[in-house]
């Protein structure tokens, strides 16, 4: 069997204590170190070049997040495991190709699921690397992580029909189930494609790939109506942009 190593960057003694034992208790994996702040873990990733990292977000120093972006275009590529308390960063951590995102507390078997899927494919393939060296920040969204009865899984944004906010949460709808993740409309409307994605009002972006009508009401302005029923007016200066582009 190949040998994982993994290297722990976790500042919480007993949370980083519990993931060496898990570690060293797995076949196949092999612990090279354990730091408590993100600066060390920027430091020793790059000396040890561990296959595996486990991190918490938020820590001294730099956060997780910080040091996998600090790694971006390096050619040592660590595949990622968060390990964190605080859901909101989710859609980072998969932005920067996270292998998975643990909200603490965790179980063991939790913790087992995501290192099988390490030790699947332990060994990035050459389109895996591409992609993690490749995908610049301002590219379109082509998944998104989302949260359902307590579990985390993918959604294609291809699937997505609309999305409609208040000041912090987005209710994210996609073949008839919605789904509630902590982050304001204007985070998804920079990285959605725009040649599919429409604001058409300031808490409301649609799919038009799942526009079925648009239809003028008596103040000249579109109703937009969605293949479910869903039925939303356009502001008057998208209604505008509509009606100009229309042949």
């Amino acid at each position: 069997m190949n040998t994982t190593t993994v290297l722990i960057a976790e500042d919480e003694h007993l949370a980083a204590e519990a993931l060496a034992d898990w570690v060293k208790a797995t076949p196949g994996l092999q612990l090279v170190a354990v730091c408590e702040d993100g600066d060390d873990a920027l430091a020793q990733i790059r000396a040890l070049k561990p296959a595996l990292v486990l991190t918490d977000i938020q820590m001294p120093g730099l956060t997780g997040l910080q040091v996998v972006q600090a790694l971006q275009g390096e050619v040592h590529q660590p595949r990622i495991i968060f390990t964190t308390a605080y859901d909101q960063h989710a859609l980072t951590a998969f932005e920067l190709h996270a292998v998975d995102y643990l909200l603490k507390p965790f179980s063991r078997e939790r913790f087992d699921e995501a290192i099988s899927h390490v030790l699947r494919d332990a060994s990035p393939s050459p389109a895996d690397v591409a992609q993690a060296l490749g995908a610049p920040a301002d590219a379109p969204l082509t998944r998104l992580l989302v949260r359902d009865q307590g579990k985390i899984f993918p959604l294609q944004v291809d699937a997505i029909e609309c999305l409609r906010s208040d000041n912090k949460y987005t209710a994210i709808t996609s073949k008839g189930r919605s789904f509630l993740v902590r982050l304001p409309i204007a985070d998804f409307e920079t990285r959605l494609d725009p040649m599919k994605f429409l604001r058409v009002q300031r808490g409301c972006i649609v799919n038009l790939d799942f526009v079925e009508s648009m239809t003028p009401d008596e103040n000249s302005q579109l109703v937009v109506q969605l293949r479910d029923g869903t039925r939303i007016t356009a502001n008057r200066e998208v209604s505008k942009m509509l009606r100009e582009q229309s042949l």
